[in-house]
Formats: C-alpha cells, structure tokens, sequence
C-alpha cells in the first residue's frame, strides 16, 4: 500500500468503536495508604480522593501492557464493524505511554491482531488518539489508505511515583496520581454522509516544562527517578485555561451553531475539578458531557475514546460530536465528528 495511490474520498468518519478496561479496580483512599506507606509520609485522610473528585481508577495488573489494552479495543471495535483485521490498510498506535522506545507498539498490536497494515506510532501525550484519528482521515482523504484502525493503550499509573521520598517530592508528583489505565480503538474509513466535518488545533510549546515523564530519551535515557510523571499541577492547568477556551471558541463559530447542535462533547478528563472548571469557562451545558473521570481517573489519551464508547450506541444519524483534546507540551485539539 505505500507506493499504491487510491481514489480519494469526498468525506471520512468513524464508523466503529471500541475500548477496554483493566479489572483490578483501585479506589483512592487505598492508593493514598500505600503511597504514604511506601514513602513514609503523613497526609490528610481521603487527600487524593477530595482533590480530585477521582474515587476509583483501574490499574493495568503484571503482564498487561499498552499493546494489551490496545489490542483488546481494537478486536471490539473490528467486531462491531464486522470486520477482519486483514480489512485494515493502516494502523495507528496513537497513545502517551507505549511498550517500549522500539520498536513502535503499532508492530506489537499488529502481529497480535494479524493483520498487514502500513503501520507506525504517533505521539502527542494526551492528544495522541485525536491525532491519531486526523492522521488516519488525511491518509485516507489523500488516498493513500482505504481503511484505517486506530488504538490506543494508555498505562500511565506506571509512571507514579508510589514512594515519594518527601513531601516536596509528593507534591512534584502530585499530577500521576490521577491516572488510571485504558485502551480504546476506531476505524475510520470513507462515509457517504456526516464523518468528521472539522479539525481545528493550537500549541502553545513554551510550556513544554510543566508537566510530563522526562524519562527514556536522549536527555535522560537512564535512571529511575526519570520514569515518573513530575509536573506543576496548577501552572498545567492555567495554561490550558489560557488556550482551551479559545479554540473551542473558533470550532463553535465555525460550525455556526451553539451547543444544542452538539449531541455529545468529549472532553479530555484530567481531575473532576477541572472539567468543573472546562464547563464554567466555555459554557458547556453538564448534561453534554460524559463524565467518566471519578471513576477512571485520568486514563490520558484513551479519554476521549472510552467516552466514545460509552455513548456510541446511543447517538443517531446526524447526530454531532465534539471532542476537545488537551494534552501537555501544550497543546489544544478539537474535532467535530457527525455520525453517519
């Protein structure tokens, strides 16, 4: 398929969806108790659990990679397109966290599913399915796929830091324990109606510094400490207060409409202050939502596609989505998808 040109199609859309969740379910008080254990620490009783509003969140048990929950979601979402994983021209690993630094964790899934894509990994933190989903569309539009499989598996809570050594070094860690494990799946393909309908993006890279794993690259290929999620959690949060508004703004203006033209919209869910906080600044009316966060956490790039999954059945025909994508570096995405 990479040198093979094909008709390029008018529209493209999401026609199927799938996800996954780990089982062992961990509530917040308990994994307060064992990071105050593991660290020696004092903190106030149910700190996690009232700063977050996050109650429980799955954890990704021994064996159980990104590829693993990636993989799962993925067959869900070939089943409920009734189709085979040779059917798939194009798959995309489109997540934060991955199996390793190579290969990419596209080859991982592929040889699990058995398929024979043209496949790679894209990556953008918590933006990385979004991304993953445009890419997909621009391949397709471009004709250089038919049909494209795009997954994610997220594994963050590997990146907390479960016996920080001090408060100091709690506090710089304080955002990792909001994450919890998913992975979630689309196929997107040629619609005769609907399909996605608009794309718009911004980056704000100065702010690349606040929050993230510094791990696993060319700055810090080795040692422990770089491993774990370090960041500012309240400097993260102003600036996506800064860009988030504005280009949910423009795709409002854009489409022409308000948020009764908006069925669904699918917010990247980081604490459930915060998506508090995402409702009073755009206006988004609470019954719009998906709120998955208190009983999730924050499950980063998956967000959005396990709230797709929660509510793809009940949308009809002409029904419109949104998604607002928000992930570090920093970066703002937003999407409009109609469902065919």
């Amino acid at each position: 398929m990479a040198g093979q040109m094909i008709d390029s199609p008018r529209r493209v859309g999401i026609t199927a969806v799938g996800s996954l969740l780990p089982d062992d379910v961990v509530p917040s008080d308990r994994l307060q108790a064992e990071v105050t254990g593991g660290g020696g620490i004092a903190l106030p009783p149910s700190l996690l659990r009232q700063a977050t509003g996050i109650t429980t969140r799955r954890i990704a048990g021994e064996g159980v990679y990104s590829s693993t929950l990636a993989t799962g979601a993925a067959r869900r979402a070939l089943a409920a397109a009734a189709l085979d994983p040779l059917d798939v021209d194009l798959l995309l690993f489109a997540s934060a966290t991955r199996d390793m630094a190579e290969p990419a964790t596209a080859h991982v899934v592929q040889a699990e599913l058995g398929s024979r894509a043209h496949a790679l990994d894209v990556t953008n933190a918590c933006n990385s399915f979004v991304n993953g989903i445009d890419l997909a569309r621009s391949m397709i539009l471009a004709g250089r796929s038919r049909r494209a499989l795009v997954v994610t598996g997220e594994t963050p809570s590997r990146a907390m830091n479960r016996a920080p050594a001090s408060a100091a070094e709690f506090r710089a860690g304080f955002a990792g324990y909001t994450f919890g494990d998913a992975g979630a799946a689309v196929v997107v393909e040629p619609v005769e109606r609907g399909g996605i309908v608009d794309v718009d993006a911004a980056a704000y890279s100065e702010h690349w510094e606040v929050g993230g794993i510094p791990g696993g690259g060319s700055r810090h290929p080795r040692g422990d400490a770089y491993t774990y999620f370090r960041g500012d959690g309240h400097q993260l949060r102003g600036a996506f207060e800064k860009a988030g508004p504005e280009v949910v703004d423009r795709t409002l203006h854009r489409a022409g409409t308000g948020w009764d033209g908006f069925a669904k919209v699918l917010v990247h869910q980081v604490t459930d202050p915060y998506l508090e906080r995402f409702a009073e600044l755009t206006g988004v009316p609470r019954d719009k939502l998906v709120r998955t966060v208190p009983e999730l956490g924050n499950v980063a790039s998956a967000s959005i596609g396990v709230q797709l999954d929660r509510v793809y059945g009940e949308l009809r025909t002409g029904d419109r989505v949104l998604f607002v994508g928000l992930g570090g570096g920093i970066s703002v995405m937003t999407m409009v998808w109609e469902k065919s």
